[in-house]
């Protein structure tokens, strides 16, 4: 089923050159939007740019510099006009460390990275939007890490919670211009941000195994899915969704499961 409200407006999506991105970048052209992917792997980028079905543009960017966010978003307006419709998902994982362990260059890079380039991206596109009357969707990653902790994982807990706390924010703000913010909470889904965590756990499929089977539906999440939550928050269908943060993790917030009481 088409979504209502994407076809025929310009997208932008950020960390598009791989997984959650490259694979938004792919839904929101074939549901019809005109799409300007961003991401600092200028290789990557082209090659998402050059399989989308529809107009796609790439811009290699650094997303956490103030003077490459709003070069992005000019490159968007003088090729497309306004985008209406924003994905803020560039992304990286960090250390595995505790807190006792994680240096300040590395918190400063994480929260560069995660948080920083979601406060700039959600404020230029605001302004933008704002400022040509125009309304619009924004979206940005967050994790199953913004809803609860993981002690190896500290600078990436705090950025994920940050970026829940700026979206509610912001939702606020844009909500009486039309303009709806929302976050996505995905839990382990399968893209190359995950090969650390297989390097921490030494590549050991038995104990990739043991994680799969805490997530109640016993595997682990894919960008498709992922992406058809992003295109459904950014269409006019999600037109009463505002300031929320929604998991995608198969279940593994609700609760875990127990082997009392369940069917044979």
């Amino acid at each position: 089923m088409t979504l209502a409200g994407i076809a025929g407006r310009t997208a932008i999506v950020t960390g598009a050159a791989s997984g959650i991105g490259a694979a938004t970048a792919r839904r929101l052209a074939t549901e019809g939007a005109r799409v300007v992917c961003v991401d600092r792997d200028e290789e990557g980028l082209a090659a998402v740019v050059a399989e989308l079905p529809g107009e796609g543009v790439a811009v290699t960017a650094d997303v956490s510099r103030e003077e490459d966010v709003e070069r992005y978003m000019r490159v968007t307006h003088e090729r497309f006009g306004t985008a209406e419709l924003v994905f803020l998902n560039a992304g990286v994982g960090g250390p595995f460390a505790s807190i006792f362990d994680v240096t300040t260059e590395q918190f400063d890079e994480i929260i560069a990275i995660d948080l920083r380039s979601v406060f700039l991206g959600l404020r230029a596109a605001l302004r933008r939007l704002r400022d040509q009357g125009s309304p619009g969707a924004i979206v940005a990653t967050s994790s199953l890490a913004g809803l609860r902790a993981n002690e190896l994982l500290v600078p990436y807990v705090a950025a994920k919670h940050g970026v829940i706390g700026l979206v509610k924010t912001a939702a606020l703000s844009g909500g009486p211009l039309g303009i709806r913010v929302n976050a996505i909470c995905p839990g382990i889904i399968e893209t190359g941000l995950m090969q650390p965590f297989r390097e921490a756990i030494g590549n050991d499929e038995e104990r990739l195994a043991e994680f799969r089977a805490l997530v109640p539906v016993k595997r682990f999440g894919a960008a498709e899915e992922v992406a058809g939550l992003v295109a459904y928050l950014l269409s006019d269908d999600a037109s009463y969704v505002n300031g929320v943060a929604v998991p995608i993790d198969g279940g593994t917030t609700a609760g875990s499961a127990s082997a009392v009481g369940r069917p044979r």
